[in-house]
């Protein structure tokens, strides 16, 4: 005996007020994910000597980015099944777990370990919390509710720095060692937001029976995990070694299996093909993609610069990238209020595309004596560039596909810039660390027939020995040794660390260059003036009704390609 199809619900159209409200429980959750970009990039320097693991760090970065691509679909796909907020709730508690086994950590693969349960939280606060906004707000007036989100970063942007500086710094707080405050700060803030998106967070849902593509989630990590350990572990194994060429095949394998999948699978897929057929879908991939890998590149690079090449504490490394958060600020405000006014969006990420490469450009002839005030005009200017991108792209795609695929659509922008991000912070650090060593012998070849080197040496002969495991290599586990060099001992050290990071931000602009021509192919589409909650319940109502279109696919929507 069948049963009946349950009642559609009637359409919503949330008050201001209800917005506001939702809001609140949102920006707790993105608060957490926001502190933990910013508060971490001031705080590793000292995180990684500590755990004497400096050229380890990449693995505590990359195992986060590896967890939080991989699951960040999944949160789109399952919270269009099942609803948005039990899943919600669900990340955060994950990312709570992880950051308290994070300051548990004695050694840096211990921490990667850790870093990766705590990505598998943070892979469903952002993505969940865009979907949550393309469901009850109207593409048109989403500009309108930006400011409280760039207020949260612009918050989380300022004390994450100070924080990370402030625990970093700090020998012992609590009986225990300052920096794994870092990670234990995220316990009472997590907590706090799951109470606030639990009383606040009700989202009418119509649920609707689906397979779950565990087949694609699957051949997914076995794509991702050995082609991001071959980026990391390459330049030690060799680029052409056994274990490198194993990696090759085995993600090579995973990839034709998880392209299987999602053709089997069709609309139900974790990644529909169906639906990155879509010119503007596959436009916001590819050209998120490549955003990734710029963004993370300068992201874990310029606070490195600027603690090693620039002597800064990390408190004042986190300070002195406040140009890079304004520009941010500043590009998607103004985005935002003309696609609000408008109805326009396919200019700005033309624009923030261009000074994204303008920006790279400059960094790559960024040395260890330029005036900090110029690395400060180029931080501006590459936030500027984010900001005109991140946000107009993400109200594409939603606006391009239709309502019951806003979680998936938003899932997957987001996973492919994560996966921009894991792929260029595991290249990008290796790549520094690889050309590292031989830039640095080079540079203290270069000073050491100085008189101002020879100076220096003649007045402290004791510094010699830190001289040399400068020139091994071996002081890339731990660089706090160049607080006691004299400056012309020091400086050959940031001059080949500079001359390093050249190589990574050439390499970032011309990745950037291919970006800004795909976003030049990204189509105009007027915006909706409904949000993605009504769109779906009066499609609902009218399928009941006999009425609705059988393709159930927005009028206006885009086309594949």
């Amino acid at each position: 005996m069948s049963h009946p199809a349950p009642p559609a619900p009637a359409p919503v159209e949330f008050t201001h007020r209800q917005i506001l409200t939702i809001l609140g429980g949102l920006m707790m959750g993105m608060f957490l994910a926001a502190l933990d970009q910013t508060i971490m990039a001031t705080a590793t320097r000292t995180i990684a000597d500590d755990l004497q693991g400096f050229d380890l760090q990449a693995w505590a970065t990359t195992a986060f980015l590896i967890t939080s691509t991989i699951s960040t679909p999944l949160y789109g796909k399952l919270s269009d099944i099942y609803g948005r907020r039990p899943f919600f709730l669900l990340a955060i508690g994950i990312f709570i777990v992880g950051s308290f086994l994070c300051g548990l950590s004695d050694n840096m693969w211990q921490l990667a370990a850790f870093r990766a349960i705590q990505g598998l939280g943070a892979g469903g606060l952002m993505s969940l919390a865009l979907a949550i906004i393309g469901d009850i707000v109207p593409p048109r007036e989403r500009a309108k509710y930006q400011g409280f989100f760039l207020a949260v970063f612009g918050t989380a942007s300022v004390l994450g720095p100070i924080l990370g500086g402030f625990f970093a710094g700090a020998d012992e707080i609590l009986f225990t060692d300052g920096w794994r405050w870092v990670f234990y700060i995220n316990v009472p803030i997590g907590l706090a937001a799951m109470a606030v998106v639990a009383k606040v967070l009700h989202l009418p849902h119509h649920r609707v029976d689906h397979r779950i593509d565990w087949p694609g989630a699957l051949t997914l990590v076995l794509t991702l995990v050995p082609l991001l350990t071959v980026a990391e572990q390459g330049r030690e194994w060799g680029w052409d070694s056994g274990r490198s060429i194993a990696c090759y095949v085995i993600g090579g394998l995973g990839l034709i299996g998880f392209i299987l999948a999602e053709r089997a699978y069709k609309n139900e897929a974790l990644l529909p093909l169906a639906l990155l057929g879509k010119r503007t879908v596959a436009v916001g991939v590819t050209a998120s993609t490549i955003l990734g890998m710029a963004m993370f590149g300068a992201l874990m690079t310029v606070p490195l610069y600027l603690q090693i090449v620039k002597g800064s504490s990390a408190t004042l490394a986190g300070l002195q990238m406040i140009p890079f958060v304004l520009g941010i600020m500043t590009g998607s405000i103004i985005s935002g209020q003309l696609i609000s006014r408008t109805g326009r969006y396919r200019i700005f990420p033309i624009v923030g595309s261009f000074f994204m490469v303008a920006a790279l450009l400059l960094f790559s002839l960024v040395g260890a004596d330029t005036p900090l005030w110029r690395v400060m005009l180029v931080m501006a200017l590459m936030g500027l560039g984010l900001g005109s991108n991140m946000q107009p792209m993400i109200t594409a795609v939603q606006n391009a596909v239709s309502p019951r695929e806003i979680g998936t659509a938003t899932g997957a922008v987001t996973f492919f810039r994560s996966m921009g991000g894991t792929l260029g912070t595991a290249v990008f650090l290796s790549v520094l660390f690889n050309v590292l060593p031989g830039n640095i012998e080079k540079a203290y070849s270069a000073a050491q027939p100085t008189a101002e080197f020879q100076q220096a040496l003649a007045a402290d002969p004791s510094q010699a020995e830190t001289m040399k495991l400068a020139r091994s290599g071996a002081g890339l586990s731990d660089t706090s040794f160049l607080n006691t060099l004299a400056d012309p001992l020091s400086h050959p050290f940031k001059v080949g660390f500079a001359d390093s990071v050249h190589i990574v931000y050439l390499i970032a602009f011309f990745i950037m260059i291919l970006g800004l021509i795909v976003v030049f192919f990204l189509p105009e589409i007027p915006l909706a003036q409904r949000s993605a909650q009504q769109a779906r319940a009066e499609d609902a109502l009218q399928a009941q009704q006999g009425t609705a279109d059988p393709a159930g696919v927005k009028t206006g929507g885009d086309t594949t390609t």
